[in-house]
Formats: structure tokens, sequence, C-alpha cells
């Protein structure tokens, strides 16, 4: 008796994992366009994203121009040690992080502010109008942005300086001068991506439940009140999902647009982390001492990103994992 139990048992479950197995062979089958579609993606992320982790090795071996392109022989923490004593490395890593402080006590609250203001505007196509139009910055190329701020702002006939003159204010010029950067800096990112990066923010507000805000206006709450008492609350974790995620950027700015402003009047302000292993690596072609330096800053930020979550955590209860 026992026998036949355990023998019906057993032709159970080899008829469960045939039912499983064709289960599933019907599901890829249904489903096979999408796994396709995701085969470039996944390329591009295993080619361009974990591929290069490999190459971090460099920070720790010899590079020899014509050997291996993974060094010639381990050399430890040499590349470490000589960084952390070079005044030059110190100085862009200053300038990354007072960039990357700015952008996050300006651009992010912005972003914010923006998404409410437009929230409030009644008229849904107005609204929409206004939603579009201040996504199209966000697609003009950084080349093309420089040399609009170099044409408004140059000393000899940029509009800015030619109003400026009609005031009795000698022309300034700002792209040169190092008081000025991160202002144009912060201030470029602020035109370009306040559209683009209230996106996330205007689907957390209209994911809001309408009834809260019916409840508060029962409660005689005016829409300011109902802003700072519903609307915030409820965008909270979004914000602080965003605050946690940009603290990862810490020690990365835009290469790009940094590059194009930099110039030799305003490189004691205009020199970051990545333009510094630009030029050692690149310019110099000591490449295991920028890998090392480009290691040291992307470790960092990944360190700076789990402790914020872990605060995040503890003080607000919101958190990426």
């Amino acid at each position: 008796m026992e026998n036949t139990i355990a023998k019906e048992k057993k032709s159970l479950v080899i008829k469960q994992k045939g039912m499983r197995r064709i289960s599933l062979g019907v599901y890829f089958r249904r489903n096979i366009h999408y796994y396709i579609l995701l085969i470039l993606p996944v390329l591009y992320f295993v080619v361009f994203r974990y591929g290069p982790i490999i190459g971090n090795v460099l920070a720790f071996r010899r590079y020899v121009p014509g050997g291996s392109i993974y060094g010639k022989e381990w050399v430890g923490l040499k590349y470490f040690k000589l960084f952390l004593g070079d005044p030059n490395f110190w100085v862009a890593f200053k300038n990354t992080w007072l960039l990357s402080f700015y952008h996050l006590l300006i651009t992010v609250p912005v972003a914010i502010l923006f998404a409410l203001l437009v929230n409030e505007i009644k008229s849904g196509k107005l609204r929409s109008a206004v939603q579009t139009i201040s996504y199209f910055p966000n697609f003009i190329s950084i080349v093309v942005v420089i040399g609009l701020m170099k044409e408004l702002l140059s000393p000899t006939y940029g509009l800015i300086n030619k109003g400026l003159e009609m005031i009795g204010i000698d022309p300034i010029f700002f792209m040169n001068e190092p008081g000025w950067f991160r202002s144009l800096y912060i201030s470029s990112e602020v035109w370009q991506y306040t559209g683009w990066n209230s996106i996330i923010f205007f689907a957390a507000i209209s994911s809001i439940d309408p009834q809260l805000y019916e409840a508060a206006e029962v409660d005689g709450a005016g829409r300011l009140k109902q802003i700072i008492h519903v609307t915030i609350p409820q965008i909270m974790p979004t914000i602080t999902v965003v605050y946690i995620l940009s603290l990862g950027q810490l020690m990365s700015v835009a290469f790009e647009k940094v590059l194009l402003m930099y110039t030799p009047s305003n490189s004691q302000v205009s020199d970051v982390i990545e333009t510094f292993v630009y030029r050692i690596g690149l310019e110099s072609s000591n490449y295991s001492y920028a890998t090392a330096v480009g290691l040291f800053s992307g470790v960092l930020g990944l360190v700076i990103v789990i402790i914020a979550n872990y605060l995040s955590k503890k003080v607000t209860r919101y958190s990426l994992y």
C-alpha cells in the first residue's frame, strides 16, 4: 500500500515538472519578441558598463604601452598613494564636491517647485503645453548650450555685456572669470534640465489620491496648505529616492560641459575629478594612475549611497531597499 502511494506521488511530481517545462516553453514562445528586443540593451550594459570593470585591475598593475592591456606587473597601492599625495587631485576633489553640492542644493528643489507650480495650472491643455515646452532644452546638445552661453556672454558683442554697457558697467569676460564659473554651470543646468527632472515629480503628484485634497478642503485648507500638508508629504518617498540616487553622483559631474567651459584662467575652479582623469589618462598616457583615481571616486560614490540609504531608512523610513 505504502509503495503504491509513493509511486503515485512520484508520478505526480514528474507530471508537475513536465507541465512546468511545457508552460515555460509556451511562455517563452509567446514572449520571444520581447526577449529579442532586450538583446541590444543587454549587450550595451555588458560591453560598456560591466565589461570595463575588468579594466580596474590597472589600478593595481603598471601599464606599459605595447604590453598587455591589463598591465605588466603588480604594484599594490602605489598609484593610490600617489594621487592621495597630489595637491592637484585635492583641488579637483574639492571642485567636484562643490559643484555636486550646489547641484543637489539648487536643481532638485527647483524641479520640485516647478512640478508643484505646473500642477496648479487648472487648464489641462495649458499644463500639457508648459510641460512639453519645458522638456525641449534637455534635447539640446551640450556643445550648442555652451556655444549659446559664449555668444550671449561675449565681452565684445554678447547681449548681456551690451546691456551692462548701457548702464555704465564695464564688460565682464564671464566664461573666463573663475568667480562666475560655478554660477554659470548651475544656472545652465537649471535651464536645461528642470523640465526633464520634474517628470518623476509630476508622476508622483498625479498618483496622489484626490480624496486627500477633498478632505483637506473640507477642513478649510487653501491651496498652499494643501501643497504643504498633502502634496509634499505624499511625494516625500520620491524626493528621498531621487536625493539618494543623486548622492551617488557626488563624484561625477557633467564632464562634457565642464570640459567645454574649461579655460586656463578658470582652471582652479573648473578642474574636477573627471577632467583630472582625462588629463592624466589620455593626455599624459598614465593609464594606471587615472584608473586608480576613477576607481577611488566610484567606490566612494557607492559608499555614500549605502550610508545615505541607511540614514534615510532610520530617519524617514524611506529608502531604496
